[in-house]
Parts: structure tokens; C-alpha cells; sequence
């Protein structure tokens, strides 16, 4: 029997400065269910208003796996669901490392509580899914309930891979994705600075200031109180579908995302794909050590900017180049885990014909 696979996502009010209701999970979960059907297992992927919706969008359907994205559905609401469709599997995604968890209320309490009930954990992140496991065995529960789920992304073709044109007075370093605490905006920000004033350029520091989120609000203000007194400039851009963020990284030399705690970070994946060189923590599980910063100083962030600004045109591009090969392998790897998963006997074993015959 060939699986079909339901991805369930909690619509957005679009409260964050544009119309749509896209976000950076819809977007993630967009590229998986792409990366599924190219791979001949049939997926789809619906957003529903509530709880309420669920069994109804099942129905229609008749998935044999539903994969509820992220911590939103009561687990009470299983008991309901289960009886209603018994043949389905039913399993929560987890987005995110236990740091990141540990600020919203409910994760690990319905963790256990999904576990009790026979529903699924998937992470995308392989410390997420060692933690978990703990999770699970110090309640007494079997750890075999969480599993993993890897991100994945549409890699750009060779051709697409061209270094950005640059001006010597004025340098872009954008700094994307909702600002949280965790997300390290302020050091970001100072190391960005500090690196403009080596180069005698002016700073243009790009962030997203309509999506704040887990007390971040205190930091957007910290950022908007310096560059007001600087002669640098905060640029402030709107939540925005991804077709329009792909254009304004169009004008950004580099990209920062030096954040204390990742699974994947599409905001990195996307600058890949558009060409932009990142400077990034080590919490960014698909780019290589030298792409890598010390997220607690922004003199080594600052330091690394600098050897990034400096690069000739090759070695701009064999950056490029490597981020993109980066990316190649990790979603090699991440396609290999679901097509294991979900992937039928005759599909894994035709796929295997077809590379020896190669």
C-alpha cells in the first residue's frame, strides 16, 4: 500500500504586515511535500482555523499519515480524532531545540501527553529527538515514539550562482526573521556596526520589525534607540510572501542569522539561494565551520564580515558555491530519512535499479 501524507498547519491571520497568510513553516512544510511528490509519495498540505477542522480535511483525504505541524492541537483532541480515522498514524512536528521550547508553555507537556496517546513525535533536529527521547523515558514512556523529520530545500541550479554587485560607501547586512531574544538581533547588530566603521561605510542593517515574539519586543527597541543615534540606518521591512523576501535579499551584500539556537533556518537557506554570503552560528546544522561565528561575540562576528567584505570575485564564488553544495548534501540526506520512511518497497527498490543502471 502507498502511503499519502496530510501536513496540517494552523492558519495565520495575516497580522504581520502583509495580506498572505505565508510563513516561514508553511514554507518549510511547502518544500517537503514538493520534495515527497517528486518522489513519487503522495503528499499535500493544508492550513485549517482550528482544532474543529481537522477530522473533516482527514475525510476528505484518506491520508495514511496526518503530520499536525508544530505544538497547536490539545492533545485531548485525539481522543476525539483516533476513533474517527483508526487507520490513520497521526504525528506532531516539532520545529525547534529544547532552548527555544523551554519559552513556550505548553511543548513538553503535550509531548508526554501526545505519547500517552500513541501519537508520534517527529523533530527536525537530531537533538531535538535525543531530547525528546529523555522526555519520554523520564515519564515512563517507550522513546520509539519520536522520530525524525529533516527540513529540506529546492537547491538553485549552478547557473543561478552569481556573486552580488557591491558599492564601496554603503554596505546591506541584513538580519531576517522574528525578532526573539534567541535570535540575537542586538550583538548581531553591534558587530555589523563595528564592521561599517572598519571599512569607513555606511550601515544599512535590515530587519523584520512586524513579527516580535517571545519578548523580543525589548530588543527591537534597543535596536531602533541606537541607530537613531548613529550614523548608521535601521531598515525595517514587513512580514512579506516569499517570493518578495527572494527579491529584497537582491540588495543585501550579507546575510547574518549568528542566532543562539537553530533547527535549520530557512531565512539562510533562502540568501543561498539568492546568492548572498551568510555568516551564521554553528546551530545552523546545513553550512560548513566557515560560515561559522561565535554567537556571544560580536567581534569575532565583526572579524568575520570583514573576510567575507574582502573576498575577491572568485573567492566570492567559490563561497557561493560551497553554501549551495552545502545545502545539496544536507537535502540529500534529509530526502534519503523520509523516502526510508514513507517511501513504499517498490518505490526504494526501483530508485536503487535506476542508480546501478546510471
Amino acid at each position: 500500500m502507498k502511503n499519502r501524507i496530510l501536513f496540517i498547519l494552523k492558519a495565520r491571520d495575516g497580522n504581520w504586515g502583509y495580506g498572505s497568510k505565508e510563513s516561514g513553516l508553511s514554507n518549510s512544510v511547502r518544500f517537503v511535500v514538493d520534495m515527497l511528490n517528486a518522489n513519487g509519495i503522495e503528499a499535500k498540505a493544508v492550513e485549517v482555523r482550528d482544532n474543529n477542522c481537522i477530522d473533516r480535511e482527514v475525510a476528505a483525504y484518506c491520508p495514511t499519515h496526518v503530520i499536525v505541524e508544530a505544538f497547536w492541537v490539545v492533545p485531548e483532541k485525539f481522543d476525539v480524532l483516533k476513533p474517527l480515522h483508526p487507520d490513520v498514524q497521526w504525528i506532531v512536528r516539532d520545529h525547534s531545540e529544547t532552548p527555544f521550547l523551554a519559552n513556550e508553555g505548553n511543548a513538553f507537556g503535550w509531548t508526554v501527553d501526545y505519547l500517552k496517546r500513541g501519537i508520534e513525535v517527529m523533530c527536525n533536529a537530531p537533538r531535538a529527538v535525543s531530547d525528546m527521547a529523555v522526555v519520554a523515558m523520564g515519564c515512563g514512556l517507550d522513546p520509539s515514539g519520536v522520530s525524525y523529520g529533516p527540513n529540506v530545500y529546492p537547491v538553485p541550479r549552478l547557473c543561478d550562482i552569481t556573486p552580488h554587485e557591491r558599492r564601496s560607501d554603503v554596505v546591506n547586512i541584513g538580519c531576517f526573521g522574528a525578532v526573539r531574544p534567541l535570535k540575537n538581533h542586538m550583538t548581531q547588530a553591534v558587530a555589523a556596526m563595528a564592521f561599517a566603521e572598519s571599512i569607513g561605510a555606511q550601515l544599512r542593517f535590515h530587519v523584520n520589525a512586524t513579527r516580535v515574539e517571545g519578548q523580543g519586543s525589548p530588543v527591537l527597541k534597543n535596536l531602533r534607540e541606537l541607530f537613531a543615534r548613529s550614523a548608521h540606518e535601521l531598515v525595517e521591512h514587513g512580514w512579506m510572501p516569499h517570493s518578495g523576501f527572494l527579491d529584497v535579499l537582491g540588495g543585501i551584500d550579507i546575510l547574518m542569522q549568528v542566532s543562539f539556537t537553530e533547527t535549520f533556518n530557512i531565512v539562510a537557506a533562502d540568501a543561498m539561494a539568492s546568492s548572498v554570503p551568510v555568516l551564521v552560528s554553528s546551530e545552523i546544522p546545513w553550512i560548513g565551520h566557515y560560515a561559522h561565528r561565535d554567537p556571544t561575540d560580536a567581534a569575532d562576528m565583526a572579524q568575520g564580515l570583514y573576510e567575507i567584505w574582502n573576498e575577491g570575485w572568485c573567492e566570492q564564488q567559490k563561497r557561493l558555491l560551497k553554501q549551495r553544495r552545502d545545502m545539496e548534501v544536507f537535502c540529500a540526506r534529509s530526502t534519503a530519512t523520509w523516502r526510508r520512511r514513507f517511501g513504499s518497497f517498490w518505490q526504494m527498490n526501483s530508485q536503487f535499479v535506476c542508480l546501478q543502471d546510471a
